[in-house]
């Protein structure tokens, strides 16, 4: 339940605190003063839209607050991290660079989390939502969710599912005969050259490492002679492994006689090992390093070769040889695609025929909730002085989709002797007032929601019709939070609480009010409801009347 509201910077709102307790809360006030401007303050709270325009001109943002009680422990709350307590307090700031920090519980959330918890809390109904209940694109979810069918739809999906996963597979192969041979005749080919060559994953990387050493053979075996050469010597001089054996020898010599060379011994004598296995090492190098002008000719060859592939079929060996390996399975699938077809077809039936018996007791769930859904109706809009109404729900018969097997449209008949069309068709605006509200509240019925909005739901009701919207409005809120935003008379007499939204001027800038009325507050508000601007002693008295009816 809304407790309380607080408003800052919104529009022509400055600042306010408006508090809200159980039953049946009016808003009133003149045309302009700005009780849309509540509506949108609590919408910004739900998650949703909010523009920058709703910055109060002169501020950087605007902010809003709201504080829920007895909440309950909604799974929201550990599925988005959120601490739970029954008294949640909701804040969103909208900054003039279009910013929104949104918190729940001192937890920053995003707009489209929020959201998510807003249709938990509460559900705005105005004139906009008439739209959406004669559109017949909507009348299937509308039904399934008074039968609540979720778990059969749930069951529906998924079989429906692997008839499209089945379907697509089988469109995949479904190809005419002059483009399957077209196809084979080319993986054949492919697959005979690729084959033809004898690759070997990682040979392309091993013959370019050959013939960069080959290139450069020459010049690898007179640095290598070069460098054997210093180490061992030549004819003219002593190499560097002669001449650290002659170091090693004079301070092994040394150390004999003082331990100060020792340390110095250790270090030459490592350094000789090291330089004569370095020796021995380039020696055997040398030995080994043996080309010919013709082993470069042919990995020349055999790289031209694989130069050739990698044009065609990947950059690598590898690649080619998985290009290889695909086109290979491709080629067996095609091979033996009628086999293939034919056992997908075998499982297609079997999954139609799955699809078809969900969607048959979908569609009984339906025919079932829709006796009830059109009786609840009727039942409504008797009481709303609407008993000669007819309504049902029109089924058609399709096949196989995403919703099941059905279509459903409302059709009704506002007056006797008529026939029953579009519901959409067949209504004045305040039969679709009264229409709507009986709607609203047989679906909202199905959901737990504490606290319902009803934003000049009323436009195009007067008279009897008026006086039996507010009792059903009262009828509401006897089970749940109700706001209703009203121009009616008899329907701001029905509320526990009647608030006065109004404006006015001060110092060049217009600020908007929220005030509580009193039993002599409501009074004068009533009359002016009745009577516009001029209030007299009778318009005064009719609306004590009212009051005291009620």
């Amino acid at each position: 339940m809304l407790s309380l509201l607080h408003i800052e910077n919104i529009a022509v709102i400055e600042r306010s605190d408006i508090e809200f307790g159980q039953g049946f809360h009016v808003l009133t006030g003149e045309t302009g003063a700005g009780k849309s401007i509540v509506i949108d303050a609590i919408s910004a709270i739900l998650g949703e839209r909010a523009y920058r325009d709703m910055i109060r001109t002169g501020t950087e943002k605007a902010s809003v607050r709201a504080v829920f009680t007895d909440v309950p422990q909604y799974p929201w709350f550990a599925d988005n991290g959120v601490d739970y307590d029954r008294e949640t307090i909701i804040q969103r700031d909208i900054y003039l660079d279009g910013r929104n920090v949104c918190r729940v519980n001192g937890c920053l959330v995003t707009v489209s989390i929020l959201r998510k918890l807003g249709l938990q809390l509460i559900n705005i109904h105005g004139q906009h939502d008439s739209a959406s209940l004669f559109d017949e694109t909507n009348h299937l979810k509308f039904l399934d969710d008074f039968a609540e069918n979720l778990n059969l739809r749930m069951e529906y999906s998924e079989k429906y599912s692997a008839v499209e996963s089945l379907r697509r597979q089988i469109a995949g192969m479904t190809m005419d005969e002059s483009e399957k041979l077209r196809r084979v005749e080319m993986l054949k080919h492919q697959i005979g050259e690729i084959e033809k060559a004898q690759l070997e994953s990682g040979e392309d990387t091993a013959l370019e490492e050959r013939r960069k050493l080959l290139q450069n053979a020459e010049k690898l075996s007179d640095g290598i002679h070069a460098a054997v050469e210093c180490l061992y010597g030549s004819d003219d001089s002593d190499g560097a492994a002669s001449l650290l054996s002659q170091a090693e020898r004079e301070l092994s010599r040394l150390s004999r006689f003082t331990e100060a060379y020792s340390d110095l011994h250790e270090r030459v004598s490592d350094l000789m090992y090291q330089v004569q296995d370095a020796a021995d090492e380039l020696r055997s190098c040398r030995d080994e390093l043996s080309y010919s002008s013709d082993e470069l000719e042919q990995i020349e060859s055999r790289l031209d070769v694989i130069h050739k592939l990698r044009r065609k079929y990947g950059a690598t060996c590898a690649d080619i040889l998985l290009y290889l390996e695909n086109a290979k399975q491709e080629l067996d699938k095609i091979e033996f695609a009628d086999d293939h077809l034919e056992r997908l077809k075998g499982k297609l039936m079997t999954a139609e025929k799955s699809a078809w018996e969900a969607a048959k007791l979908l569609r009984q769930s339906r025919k079932e909730a829709a006796v009830r859904l059109s009786n609840q109706i009727l039942t409504e809009l008797s009481q709303l002085d609407m008993p000669k109404v007819q309504f049902q729900c029109e089924f058609t018969g399709l096949e196989l989709s995403g919703n099941g097997a059905d279509a459903v449209a409302f059709y009704m008949s506002a007056n006797a002797g008529e026939a029953l069309k579009p519901m959409s068709k067949v209504a004045s605006g305040g039969e679709l007032a009264r229409i709507m509200l009986a709607m609203k509240n047989v679906l909202a019925q199905q959901d737990q929601v504490p606290t319902l909005i009803f934003d000049e739901v009323d436009t195009g009701v007067s008279g009897r019709a008026a006086q039996k919207v507010a009792e059903k409005l009262k009828s509401v809120a006897k089970n749940k939070q109700v706001l209703c935003v009203t121009h009616l008379p008899q329907i701001a007499a029905m509320g526990d609480t009647h608030m006065l939204i109004s404006k006015a001027e001060h110092q060049g800038r217009t600020y908007t009010t929220v005030t509580p009325l009193d039993r002599a507050g409501r009074i004068r508000e009533l009359a002016r409801i009745i009577g516009g601007a001029n209030i007299t002693e009778t318009t005064l008295k009719s609306a004590e009347e009212m009051l005291i009816q009620h």
